[in-house]
C-alpha cells in the first residue's frame, strides 16, 4: 500500500464512517487529527469505544477527557449475552470489573485464547457492528487506529458490511510520531500509563493473553489483585488463556519464589508479544 500525505491521509473516505476508539494513545492520536483535518466531527461519524471491564482506570478516564476536551460525543458499549447482546454505558456507569468479559465466557462456558479469540470479536467487533445496525447503518468503513510500523496487522474487513480503514498507517507515522505529539500536550492531558519506547504497556485488557510473560509477570508485581481476576477463572474453567498452556497463577509463583530481581535478567520471562488486541 503507497503512504500518502499526511495531510491528505485523514481524508474520510465517501459514506458513513465509525471510528474505533480503543482508549489508547494511538487511537487518541489518530481521533485527534481526524477532527483536525474537518474541525470538528462530520455528522456521518460515529465514535465508538467498546469496553471490555477490564481496562485500566486510566483508560477509562482518558476516553471521557478526549471527549468533553475535544468537544466529541462517544458512544461507550459493553456485551451482553440478552438480546441484542450490548448496551450503551458511559464513563459513570461502565464496568470495571471484567463483567462483560466474565459474561462471554460464562455463556460460550471456554477461556479465550490465541487461536480462540471470542473476545475480541464479540466484545469489540460484534458489539459495535450490532450498535450500528440498530441506528440503520446498512455499510461503512471502520477505522482503525494502526500505525506504518505494525503493518503486519493490516487486514481486510471479513463482513461485508465494512470496509477496514487505516489512515495512521496510510500516512506513514509510527509509535514514535504518536509518543510525539503527546509529549507536546499539556502535561495534565495525557493517558496517565507509562509510556515505554513508545508504547503503552498497561493499554488495552489489564491481563489480555495477547500480551508477553514479561509483560503480565510486571503485572502481578504492580497489580496483583486485577491479575487475580484472570487467575481464578482459569482455575474455574481448568484451562490457560495463553497459547503456551501456562497459567497465570504460574507466572505469579515464579516471580514469587525469584523476586524483583528476575526483571533485571533478560529471557527469563518470554518477552515476545502474540499481537495486540484491536477492535
Amino acid at each position: 500500500m503507497a503512504l500518502m500525505n499526511s495531510m491528505y491521509a485523514y481524508e474520510l473516505p465517501e459514506g458513513r464512517t465509525q471510528i474505533s476508539f480503543s482508549g489508547g494513545r494511538t487511537s487518541a492520536f489518530m481521533l485527534h487529527n481526524i477532527l483536525e483535518a474537518y474541525n470538528g466531527l462530520p455528522s456521518d461519524c460515529v465514535v465508538t469505544f467498546a469496553n471490555t471491564g477490564r481496562e485500566m482506570p486510566e483508560t477509562l478516564d482518558f476516553v471521557q477527557e478526549c471527549s468533553e476536551r475535544w468537544r466529541v460525543p462517544i458512544t461507550w458499549l459493553e456485551y451482553r449475552k440478552q438480546m441484542p447482546k450490548f448496551v450503551t454505558v458511559s464513563h459513570n456507569s461502565a464496568s470495571r470489573d471484567g463483567e462483560p468479559l466474565e459474561a462471554l465466557i460464562r455463556a460460550n462456558k471456554y477461556i479465550p485464547n490465541t487461536m480462540r479469540r471470542k473476545c475480541t470479536e464479540e466484545l469489540k467487533v460484534k458489539t459495535i457492528k450490532r450498535f450500528l445496525v440498530s441506528i440503520k447503518w446498512k455499510s461503512w468503513y471502520n477505522t482503525v487506529g494502526i500505525r506504518a510500523d505494525e503493518g503486519r496487522r493490516v487486514k481486510d474487513s471479513k463482513d461485508k458490511r465494512w470496509l477496514n480503514w487505516f489512515p495512521i498507517y496510510n500516512a506513514g507515522e509510527t509509535k514514535y510520531d504518536v509518543a510525539e505529539f503527546w509529549t507536546k500536550q499539556n502535561l495534565a492531558f495525557d493517558l496517565k500509563l507509562p509510556l515505554i519506547n513508545g508504547v503503552t504497556p498497561h493499554s488495552n485488557c489489564d491481563g489480555c493473553f495477547l500480551k508477553s510473560e514479561l509483560k503480565l509477570a510486571e503485572m502481578w508485581r504492580d497489580y496483583p489483585d486485577r491479575m487475580q481476576w484472570w487467575s481464578r477463572l482459569e482455575k474455574e474453567f481448568g484451562h490457560t488463556f495463553r497459547y503456551d498452556g501456562v497459567a497465570y497463577q504460574e507466572i505469579k509463583n515464579n516471580l514469587d519464589r525469584q523476586g524483583d530481581w528476575v526483571f533485571d535478567i533478560e529471557g527469563f520471562f518470554c518477552q515476545a508479544d502474540g499481537g495486540e488486541c484491536t477492535g
